[in-house]
């Protein structure tokens, strides 16, 4: 896979504040990549950084092979902000056709362009409406809109959902994957680790600057684990539990570093050896209990390892 985002060192200083301080990482080309990080720990710092709209002050990055602030470069990179305020007077048409031309869109390519945006984001039947009749939720998937013009090789999207009811958060989702499908690089900075976890490929989690964790949510998380409940912890159960380098718990057996494809047959082999299963918990820690742990430990080894639940 080839790197469209490659940052070396990356830093970045406001006089005596640090907001980067050694920023590296690689996106692959056609993935989902989660960047996460407290308030405060350079997310938004960064993602200015990769646009080209703060420089840095060490190291160096580059996008598509391109180093940061290549003008045609630039052309292909889509980018929702977490902050933004359009012109309110403008029709949701109007203003996708002004991001168009900013873009250098071609005019015979630009309404047809728009009218499929219009549709996929859900605003077909409010093109004629001015932007200042719109809810936020609806300026949202507008602002999204205007990140797909141009058909860009990459894609920043800052907090995309935060303004969304659950349909809105879930058509997000599908159009997520849609851009992935075909190809397209997305950088998505969220607080919804949730939704992070349900569409990345690969996460970073960045603290006071820098990268303390990254790779895919396998990685991260932990293998799948597996907890079965049964009535009794036969003494024939312990011995098949020894086999498994399983953990014995009060009622039930933990077994770690599963392949899921194999559990159909481990419940077979339990019930032949006398086991009489009363639950069967699949177990693997969520995104959301792997950030907090890093914040608090953000030295500890993140290599892949089975979690060891209690």
């Amino acid at each position: 896979m080839t790197a469209v985002i490659e940052t070396r060192q990356i830093g970045k200083a406001y006089g005596t504040t640090v907001a980067l301080a050694d920023l590296t990482m690689q996106v692959m080309r056609g993935e989902i990549f989660g960047f996460l990080g407290p308030n405060g720990a350079g997310k938004t710092t960064a993602v200015k950084v990769l646009l080209g709209l703060v420089l840095p002050t060490q190291g160096a990055a580059a996008i598509l092979g391109k180093p940061l602030g290549d003008i045609p470069t630039r052309r292909q990179i889509g980018y929702l902000p977490e902050l933004f305020r359009y012109q309110e007077w403008l029709t949701a048409r109007e203003l996708l056709n002004a991001h168009a031309s900013l873009m250098e869109v071609p005019q015979l390519e630009r309404r047809p362009q728009i009218d499929a945006i219009l549709e996929r984001i859900g605003l077909s039947d409010r093109h004629r409406d001015r932007v200042g009749t719109f809810s936020k939720g609806m300026q949202q998937r507008l602002g999204l809109g205007i990140a797909l013009i141009g058909q860009p090789e990459v894609i920043f999207l800052d907090e995309p959902t935060s303004a969304l009811d659950p349909v809105g958060r879930a058509d997000v989702r599908a159009l997520l994957l849609e851009l992935r499908a075909k190809g397209t690089t997305v950088f998505l900075n969220s607080h919804m680790l949730s939704e992070v976890e349900s569409v990345c490929d690969r996460v970073a989690v960045i603290d006071k600057g820098s990268v303390v964790a990254s790779g895919t949510l396998e990685t991260l998380l932990g293998r799948f684990a597996l907890r079965v409940r049964m009535e009794e912890i036969t003494h024939a159960i312990r011995g098949f539990a020894e086999r498994y380098d399983a953990a014995i718990e009060e009622d039930a057996v933990l077994f770690y570093g599963l392949d899921e494809a194999r559990v159909p047959d481990l419940i077979a082999q339990l019930v032949a050896a006398g086991a009489r299963i009363t639950s069967v918990e699949p177990i693997r820690r969520t995104l959301e209990q792997r950030f907090l742990e890093l914040l608090q430990k953000p030295d500890e080894d993140t290599t892949d390892r089975i979690p060891r639940f209690t």
